[in-house]
């Protein structure tokens, strides 16, 4: 298989065979082709060159209707739920059930029971209207909506990105349910751990190349995966940690912070050069504290200081203003616009500095974010480049130059590496080591305990909304924190 866009190979030769009944795992950094492969078998995309072979005879898909009529289902990373419609509108949308022009609500919402239960959610209503579900449940709507037509092959894109750990559970019991019916898995994932719990095969793509192509998962090693992925070894991914000088100066202050209903008497301080981590499970609050301390949400009690000066509640203007910088988990619906060049995006935290007479300086904006982009390694190195085309690695480079170019004191990094590939998460973990060493104060939340423990000088342990230990991280493990945390959760 081969395309391109613009004269740019996005797939240079790519093999991938599937069989049913199996998982066979895709990988490959951001940029290797993962997204342009699954489009072109999805019928978004049309191939410049090669076949594709479907029950062993040849088929064009040309639009992703004659996808779904093969049998061939996706689900993207983004997931495409509506939100104002309920689960089982969701479901049937496109290919409503209706007699005489008119929709039958009730068969729908039979099917819908039907397809849940299939899927272990036979909890969740046909009703429901979907903006109020969470991710985890609006990604299993996506997976019914797919179950809906007769399939044989479903495609994954980064399903357990924005799942905790007895979400993704669920999730491979799902996948298992599927394959052991005869369909078809294509999981596309970032965490190799995960390969080893559920994937048969794997195809590592890189530059658009199948550089292996329906290899065992048993028998290939972790080492070989990323050598293929890289073309080189990545070795001691975490830097090295930098000791914190013992008079450097308390930059951040947090004192009872209180957000009513999520989290309460959260105190901690962040020195200069150091770096905090937030350990514990999706909903413990671990996000909602960043966002009270950015001032995205109001506190209901509790102070944040920055070098000594508190801060008025609710404010982001306020935050901004005293030098704290917020990478949001959702970086692409809440921290980027992703139509707006590069240079927009890295400026925007400091259009005031940027701005003559009440027009931007667009001269100036450029200037400032090329130098960031020079000093990030943000490839390709374009400020005026869209940033919805950059890589999930880079685009995370374009919030950390926004802070910097602001001179931000505070940086809060909300999982900093999501959907990050293995090459380009050593490269922001040496960023955050770097600028902590340059004196900012950084306090990391990620769903990966060991991602936490890899980067912080010091963890706090959170369940249910308290901080239930804080410790160095040099004297606590993996399962240390999971052991906090399960006593937390159960007291």
């Amino acid at each position: 298989m081969t395309k391109s866009f613009a004269g740019v190979k996005a797939l240079r030769g790519v093999d991938l065979d599937v069989r049913a009944g199996e998982v066979h795992c895709i990988l490959g950094q951001n940029g290797a082709g993962k997204s342009t492969l699954i489009k072109t078998l999805a019928g978004a995309h049309s191939p410049d060159e090669g076949t594709i072979s479907w029950l062993g005879e040849p088929v064009q898909i040309p639009n992703p209707e004659s996808a779904i009529e093969l049998g061939i289902a996706t689900m993207y990373q983004e997931l495409d739920v509506v939100d104002g419609l309920t689960v089982a509108e969701n479901i049937f949308l496109g290919h409503e059930l209706s007699r005489g022009g008119f929709t039958k609500r009730s068969e729908a919402a039979k099917q819908t029971r039907e397809l849940l239960r299939r899927l272990g959610h036979g909890n969740l209503s046909p009703h429901t209207e979907v903006g109020s579900l969470s991710a985890a449940s609006k990604q299993i709507v996506s997976m019914a909506r797919a179950l809906s037509h007769d399939i044989k092959l479903i495609i994954m894109d980064e399903p357990s990105a924005v799942l905790d750990s007895e979400e993704v559970k669920n999730l491979f019991h799902v996948v298992r349910e599927l394959t052991a019916s005869g369909i078809a898995v294509v999981y596309i994932t970032h965490r190799l751990e995960e390969i080893r719990q559920i994937g048969d095969r794997i195809t590592v793509l890189k530059d658009g190349r199948s550089m292996a192509s329906g290899i065992p998962v048993s028998g290939t090693s972790t080492a070989e995966l990323i050598k293929l992925m890289t073309g080189r070894e990545v070795a001691n991914v975490f830097p090295a940690p930098v000791p914190v000088p013992a008079d450097a100066p308390v930059v951040l202050e947090v004192q009872d912070l209180a957000l009513s209903g999520v989290f309460e008497d959260v105190s901690f301080s962040v020195r200069a050069g150091e770096i905090v981590g937030l350990a514990g499970l999706v909903g413990s609050g671990r996000s909602e504290i960043l966002e009270t301390i950015y001032g995205a949400r109001r506190s209901t009690n509790g102070t944040v200081r920055v070098a000594g000066d508190e801060l008025r509640r609710g404010s982001v203007v306020a935050a901004v203003g005293a030098g704290i910088g917020l990478s949001p988990e959702e970086r692409k619906s809440q921290g980027l616009v992703l139509d707006e060049p590069v240079y927009f995006n890295v400026t925007l935290a400091s259009m005031r500095r940027f701005a003559r007479a009440g027009f931007l300086d667009e001269r100036g904006a450029r200037a400032a974010a090329r130098a960031q982009i020079e000093s990030l390694e943000l490839r390709p190195a374009d400020p005026d480049r869209p940033t919805i085309t950059l890589s999930g690695g880079n685009q995370q480079k374009i919030l950390l130059a926004r802070w910097l170019v602001h001179g931000t004191k505070v940086l809060l990094l909300d999982e900093p590496t999501r959907g990050v590939d293995v090459g380009a998460r050593a490269e922001i973990y040496a960023l955050i080591r770097e600028l902590a060493a340059a004196g900012n104060a950084i306090v990391v939340v990620s769903s990966e305990i060991e991602e936490v423990l890899g980067l912080a000088d010091t963890v706090l342990v959170i369940a249910d909304g308290r901080i239930l230990e804080t410790r160095p991280a040099s004297e606590i493990d993996e399962h240390g924190v999971l052991d906090l945390v399960m006593k937390g959760t159960a007291a």
